[in-house]
């Protein structure tokens, strides 16, 4: 039997049409969203000037120590503001893919066990499409090098750009924006800086998990010992402590998110080191000193005077960089002037729960440090507070800014962004949902279930009466299938003839039904 040429065309369509993938859900009605991610949340490119090549050198697993010493390692140019690269021949990009999205998503794409160690906004950007929110027209991302500071003028010039881009694409809706981290830092920087651009395209600011008033023993350990951004068996694979240090030492960043010395802490940040001193008689002792975030600093020159690395054969010093805490400290001068321009929302997200890194302590009295320099290859001890492990609950709320809600969430600093209440309540915020009983706070619904009125007069006056019953629903109370439940809520309102108005509201009863 002959078969028509047309006849198996039209088959394949129909096959084809049958296996595409649905199209997601766009919701038309929604403002665009941009997300911007803390330090070390974009991915970066090294350039090759003499040919172009492009190589991802953060974050990657192969080569990854061997490719961040050669390619990221930096110096300060104090004329300019700029961290530049060791490698003359490197120029720093970050990938602008997806609409920015690329850079902040997964920021190993090739990594594919544990790859949730190297996730970041992937998980919010996956609920986001979920939602309604569509990339390239209301959702975007802008990734930066966090390496150069939160005020350094080509980052925020190109977050102008950005802004002005969504705007346009958009058909000219307001934007919100969502920092994590860091991020929140320059997006302070950007409003005090750049007031009439912010106020004419942002929308609202939700700044999650941000450092206000820094990362107090965070930053005193990265500092003296470096950090590490992947924890387990991935370290092995991973840049090392080491190296990371001697970047961080050279970045305006690392220094802006050190404890504010002007802030009137609760707890006070201090480095304490447990020394070994000799009085004037040669006896020695064992002494506890305690420095305070000012008098720390000249604990990091000493400790850091001979620190230096081997580049290319070349020995370069990485002292601790007094220039650059001028720098840092004219930032947070700055930022201290921050005012949200009329018209647009703020909204405050932190992480609490979690043992917080406050303050920083070296040596014990069995095994007291001799020698400052001995700082580096020692292991810390911390002293404690409330926050998500890396940001105290003391700093993420001192934002100093007219705030319209600000809500502390248990979580971790990273893992936040993956939690799922606060899912719920960017949700809400963003208008992404039609609830209008949701409460971010208690992350409840309070839905109305049945409800009589009746009217009647009484001696010249008419009484009206509303009696409601109220479910109070939430997700926990779905796992353990109990439905508490607020009855008889009752609302009279009254008039005489002279034009006298009562209104009386009572709940009679709190009840719980755990059948």
């Amino acid at each position: 039997m002959a078969v028509l040429l047309e006849d198996i065309i039209e088959s394949v369509e129909l096959w084809l049409r049958l296996i595409r993938k649905p199209q997601p859900y766009v919701d038309p009605n929604l403002d665009p969203v941009l997300l911007v991610p803390g330090i070390a949340g974009s991915i970066l490119q090294a350039v090759d000037g003499s040919n172009g090549r492009e190589e991802r050198v953060w974050v990657r697993i192969f080569g990854a120590d061997y490719k961040f010493r050669t390619k990221l390692w930096s110096r300060f140019d104090t004329s300019t503001g700029k961290t530049v690269s060791l490698d003359p021949k490197s120029n720093i990009k970050v990938p602008d893919d997806r609409y920015g999205l690329y850079a902040i998503d997964v920021l190993d794409p090739d990594m594919v066990i544990g790859r949730e160690g190297v996730c970041y906004y992937h998980d919010m950007i996956v609920e986001m499409i979920k939602w309604g929110f569509q990339e390239g027209k209301t959702l975007f991302g802008f990734g930066y090098d966090f390496r150069q500071s939160n005020r350094f003028h080509e980052t925020l010039k190109q977050l102008a750009e950005k802004l002005e881009s969504i705007h346009k694409a958009s058909g000219g809706k307001k934007i919100n924006i969502i920092s994590h981290s860091m991020g929140g830092l320059l997006v302070k920087c950007f409003m005090c800086l750049h007031s009439d651009i912010f106020e004419k395209y942002v929308k609202s600011w939700i700044a999650i998990a941000a450092p206000f008033q820094g990362a107090p023993g965070y930053v005193t350990s990265t500092f003296l010992n470096g950090m590490s951004f992947v924890d387990g068996w991935e370290q092995n694979f991973f840049i090392s402590k080491w190296s990371m240090h001697q970047l961080l030492i050279e970045c305006p960043s690392i220094y802006e998110l050190m404890a504010c010395p002007n802030f009137h802490w609760q707890h006070l940040p201090v480095l304490e080191i447990w020394r070994k001193k000799q009085d004037e008689e040669s006896d020695s002792h064992i002494v506890l000193e305690s420095y305070n975030p000012s008098e720390s600093i000249d604990i990091f020159k000493d400790a850091l005077s001979n620190n230096s690395v081997d580049y290319d054969g070349e020995d370069i010093p990485l002292p601790f960089n007094v220039e650059i805490l001028k720098w840092a400290d004219e930032t947070r001068k700055i930022m201290c002037s921050a005012k949200v321009p009329p018209g647009v929302k703020f909204y405050n997200i932190y992480g609490t729960n979690l043992e917080t890194p406050h303050s920083v302590c070296y040596g014990s009295e069995g095994m007291p440090v001799t020698d400052l320099q001995e700082l580096q290859f020692c292991l810390p001890t911390y002293v404690c507070v409330d926050g998500d492990g890396t940001v105290p609950v003391e700093s993420a709320k001192a934002d100093g800014l007219n705030a319209e809600a600000r809500f502390g969430v248990p979580g971790e600093h990273r893992g936040i962004l993956c939690d799922h209440h606060v899912f719920r309540i960017i949700k809400h915020w963003l208008n992404a949902d039609s609830d209008p009983f949701y409460n971010p706070v208690n992350d409840y619904v309070i839905l109305p279930t049945t409800f009589e009125m009746e009217s009647h007069r009484e001696k010249g006056v008419t009484v009206t009466s509303l009696k409601e019953e109220w479910e109070i629903i939430s997700s926990d109370e779905y796992e353990n299938e109990k439905r508490p439940c607020v009855s008889n809520i009752s609302l009279s309102y009254a008039q005489n003839n002279e034009g006298k108005q009562q209104v009386q509201l009572s709940a009679v009863s709190v009840s719980v039904d755990a059948s």
